[in-house]
Parts: structure tokens; sequence; C-alpha cells
């Protein structure tokens, strides 16, 4: 967890860059990939929480072994969901969304390893896998966010 709460500080770091623009490495904003981010985080562990353990099933998926083994997603591959395309972004709803994720991932620590997220290409993941999940797409979105920046 205190891996994933790194993550999100240096997510926070970036607000004040949310406006930066870099198309030859992303099509959207520092402040998308931040938010984006955070409502990928915020969506899993309200999933995790509403999850109940003895309905989880177990599924091969060769693409979460892959990019579990691998630790990286692919850039432009897969688009990201509806439900976590940002909206409105300014950087009072950014710090408000950082302190909610704060606030889940405190929350995500009281619940059992047994709870488990679907994930749309995955399967259920359980909790551990749920973690490392969070941290390969957060880092992947830094990843974008750095290379951004430095150009």
């Amino acid at each position: 967890m205190q891996k994933l709460s790194n993550l999100i500080d240096e997510l926070a770091s970036y607000i004040p860059q949310l406006e930066a623009r870099n198309e030859a490495v992303s099509a959207s904003s520092v402040g998308w990939q931040i938010e984006h981010s955070l409502l990928v985080i915020s969506s899993v562990i309200e999933g995790v929480k509403r999850s109940d353990p003895s309905k989880y099933k177990w599924s091969f998926r060769p693409i979460k072994y892959l990019i579990f083994w691998r630790g990286k997603i692919p850039r432009g591959k897969i688009g990201a969901p509806k439900i976590v395309i940002p909206g409105e972004i300014t950087q009072d709803t950014l710090q408000a969304h950082i302190a909610l994720c704060r606030q889940r991932l405190d929350e995500l620590e009281q619940l059992g390893a047994g709870h488990y997220f679907t994930h749309p290409f995955f399967g259920d993941l359980r909790m551990a896998d749920t973690l490392s999940f969070l941290f390969i797409h957060t880092e992947h979105h830094l990843k974008i966010i750095r290379d951004m920046l430095a150009h």
C-alpha cells in the first residue's frame, strides 16, 4: 500500500503543471493523466469494497499474466473505459481527488485479502493482484507525465 501511496504523492506533485501538453508523447494533458489515474484508483477501490469474497471467480487471462509479468502496460493499445474518462480538471478538483484517493487507500487497508475487483480484461483480481494492477497502471501514467514534461 505504501508504494501506491507514494505514487499518489507523485501524482499530486504534478498538479501545478496540469495544463502542460506534449503532443509527441500524448494527445492529453498532464491534468488528464493525473485525473484518469485517480479515477481508476478510486473506482477500483470502491469495487473492492463492494465485493463479496464468496463470489470470487478465478479465470485464466493470458493478457493479465503478460502485463503483470512485464510490470508494464503498452502505450496506446487500449482506450480508457468511459467511467474513468476525466471531466473538468482544475487544481482544486485534482487536490480533492487526491485527498479522496488517500482516504480510500486507508479504507482498502481495512479489507480482507479475499476481497476482489473485477477488471474488464483481467477478470477478478484478489487484493494482492488489485494492488499490483493499481501500481502498474498508475506507474504507466506517471511515465507518460514524466515523458511529457521531459521533452
